[in-house]
């Protein structure tokens, strides 16, 4: 019994409900994060988006368990290894898709809905066909990083930034493509793969150049920065109190405080892009996270700052 229940938790990835946590990024940047019933509802959709993102992962692990079993590391997975039974995956992963969708009808609200079901058809929609076409499927990635943050302000009811979408888009790519450029590294390690050996594993890896992918990844990164650098400069605070402009010079009693995190924001960017070529190491951006220490600490440090800019700063009398 505990052994099957240990490889549910293992299928259900709960390392991955990390990416989960975006749908805060509208409340947090909306101001109102601390208002209890915004706060209430954010958290309704985290829970639900946990349990769609682990029933996508049961039926994609399904889908894919042949060819995982040809992989270095996802072989060792529960389906693909045969320590869980398919039909029982199948049906838990149903499961979890009905109650998500139940608890989001009755709790959340209709637009919330649409996006969870949205996503789940994408997510489908990938596992069948689309991660077998070139560049779709690292769009479709991304894609759903950009589902959740407007899911988070649909069950919350607050707007979002267009910038902050951009940046969204921006850093979703980086990761996105970062990840196909690590899962190249990592079979041609494991396994000495050529390029014709690598369609044993994903087909679409063949298509990819890392000329290509590094391009992409280049991109991205410039394209993350330059959004959320304009993000910060339109959403700051405007207005400073008078308590603190009381000590502060006239040229920073307006300042665009956001914009102090640009430079954490390019150290996390840089840190990823380290950890993808030196390390060879990004095809799991949540265990990058939780393993890579310094950036571990950059994000922490970003979130920190953000809520004392948000919150703390217009608390100071």
């Amino acid at each position: 019994m505990f052994g099957i229940i240990y490889q549910l938790i293992r299928t259900a990835r709960p390392r991955q409900w990390l990416k989960n946590f975006s749908v805060f990024a509208a409340p947090v940047f909306s101001g109102n994060l601390f208002d209890p019933q915004i706060f209430l509802s954010a958290s309704y959709a985290f829970v639900a988006f946990c349990m769609v993102s682990s029933g996508t992962y049961f039926l994609n692990d399904i889908i894919d368990a042949p060819k995982d079993r040809l992989h270095p590391i996802k072989k060792n997975r529960p389906i693909a290894s045969g320590k869980l039974n398919q039909n029982f995956a199948l049906l838990v992963a149903f499961l979890l898709f009905f109650f998500a969708l139940y608890f989001s009808i009755v709790v959340i609200g209709s637009y919330f809905t649409l996006a969870i079901i949205i996503y789940i058809a994408m997510q489908l929609i990938y596992s069948l066909y689309l991660r077998n076409v070139i560049i779709l499927d690292s769009l479709t990635v991304a894609a759903g990083f950009v589902i959740r943050v407007f899911a988070g302000g649909f069950a919350a009811f607050t707007s979002l930034s267009s910038w902050l979408l951009l940046a969204t888009i921006g850093l979703s790519l980086l990761i996105a493509f970062g990840k196909r450029r690590s899962e190249k590294t990592i079979l041609r390690k494991h396994l000495g793969e050529s390029k014709d050996q690598e369609p044993k594993t994903r087909k679409t890896l063949r298509h990819y150049p890392d000329a290509l992918l590094d391009s992409m990844i280049s991109m991205s990164s410039t394209f993350a920065i330059m959004s959320y650098s304009l993000f910060t400069f339109q959403d700051s605070p405007q207005e400073v109190n008078s308590a603190l402009s009381s000590v502060l010079p006239s040229i920073l009693r307006s300042p665009k405080w956001m914009m102090l995190t640009i430079p954490i924001v390019i150290y996390g960017v840089a840190r990823y892009l380290f950890v993808i070529y030196e390390r060879e190491d990004a095809e799991s951006p949540e265990r990058v996270l939780l393993s890579d220490k310094p950036l571990l600490l950059t994000v922490v440090v970003w979130g920190l700052t953000i809520l004392f800019i948000l919150y703390g700063l217009p608390a100071i009398d």
